[in-house]
């Protein structure tokens, strides 16, 4: 083969090279456009997942259909879900006298599997992969406590060490690099009020299995410095100091998040702010603080286009199965406007909705409201599942 063929091979196989390249950036810029364009579109679909009307728990008053889910996670293949049963967030007994939440064990069916009952208003459920085992928090407000679940085995309670320094309760529950992470909720219900310089925002939770003794640590506190992160902002990069008042959820930034992937994230639900930290539980720890065009209860980062936010509706006692097309890292929030510091007494009201499904610009820290297809989802709880 002389040097004009190798030449003119060389030349045809570059051709043919550059074609499939430009044929699988079009088929990918076009799969782009099609998920941007149904986005565009409203292209998100709910359906029911599950519902408490036809799962009962036993009262002293007989069996009874369990109500008002909350938060939600998921372990080993199976979705767990707190329901409130009309408990108040101190442990008060519901209108019926009940005093019991129930945690439910569903499989990707909605079927539920499995249940067990538990003293007090459950808030927070989480799952820790390493043990196996699920963490539910109850009475938000005070005179708060935890279990730990066993799938397939029965519910373990234990007791915190001290009387919460927050003087509040405990809320939201994160497993962060081996930690376990509970927001210090509803702040000063027993105390001086919220915020307050003494007060844990987070603590940092440590369980004795033969004790069943719960010991806590600050993570770090209501008035902590932190550097404000909104881009809009006159004060972007500017150290402010916290001021919380009502610690609620929290998450473990996913990795592929547009935005603070890695960190440690606290909302705070009336304040309509996401606290960031960065090496959380290290010397290097860090925090920056988003704040948010409105209040906002869970959080969810979809990983795929194709995969489903589940959500907990606690006015319809639903669980939710949204549809996207999803962009991978987008940030999901149930926004809730009627737990809004600064929400009327009689909420919703003009100006205050019911919750909705939002999205949320992780920049800005404004809001946008998701159009959806199907039943109305009044979104509270949130999980991703790709």
């Amino acid at each position: 083969m002389d040097t004009t063929d190798r030449r003119v091979i060389k030349a045809l196989v570059a051709a043919s090279v550059a074609a499939a390249l430009l044929a699988a950036g079009a088929s990918a810029l076009a799969a782009y456009a099609s998920a941007e364009s149904a986005r565009a579109a409203g292209g998100f679909t709910n359906r029911v997942f599950a519902s408490g009307n036809r799962i009962l728990h036993a009262t002293a008053k007989g069996k009874v259909a369990i109500s008002q889910p909350d938060d939600i996670t998921y372990l080993d293949g199976h979705i767990f879900v707190g329901f409130q049963n009309g408990v108040g967030p101190q442990g008060q007994a519901s209108t019926t006298g009940n005093k019991d939440s129930t945690v439910v064990e569903f499989n990707l069916k909605g079927d539920a599997v499995d249940q067990w009952d538990v003293v007090g208003k459950c808030d927070g459920v989480t799952a820790d992969p390493l043990n196996g085992e699920v963490i539910a928090t109850v009475d938000e407000d005070a005179n708060s406590s935890v279990y730990l679940i066993d799938p397939g085995g029965r519910a373990v309670h234990y007791r915190y060490n001290e009387p919460l320094p927050s003087h509040g309760g405990t809320d939201a529950i994160e497993v962060y690099h081996g930690m376990i992470l509970i927001s210090a909720s509803a702040p000063g219900t027993t105390g001086a009020a919220a915020p307050n310089a003494k007060y844990p925002a987070v603590y940092r939770v440590v369980f004795g299995a033969s004790t069943h003794v719960a010991t806590v640590h600050e993570l770090f506190g209501d008035e902590a410095l932190a550097t404000v992160a909104n881009t809009n902002s006159s004060d972007k990069g500017k150290r402010v100091r916290l001021a919380l008042t009502d610690p609620d959820s929290n998450e473990d930034v996913p990795a592929y998040a547009a935005r603070f992937a890695g960190d440690f994230m606290l909302t705070s639900q009336g304040d309509k702010e996401q606290i960031f930290v960065s090496g959380a539980g290290t010397r290097h720890q860090s925090l920056s603080v988003l704040k948010l065009s409105d209040s906002v209860d869970d959080t969810a980062w979809p990983s795929d286009a194709s995969g489903a936010i589940y959500t907990t509706d606690n006015s319809n006692n639903t669980i939710n199965r949204i549809t996207g097309p999803f962009k991978r890292g987008s940030v999901f929030v149930a926004d809730t406007p009627c737990d809004a510091n600064d929400a009327p007494a009689t909420c919703p009201a003009p100006g205050f909705t019911a919750n909705y499904l939002g999205e949320l610009n992780p920049d800005t820290g404004v809001i946008t409201r998701v159009d959806l297809h199907g039943p109305a989802a009044a979104a509270q709880g949130m999980l991703f599942l790709p």
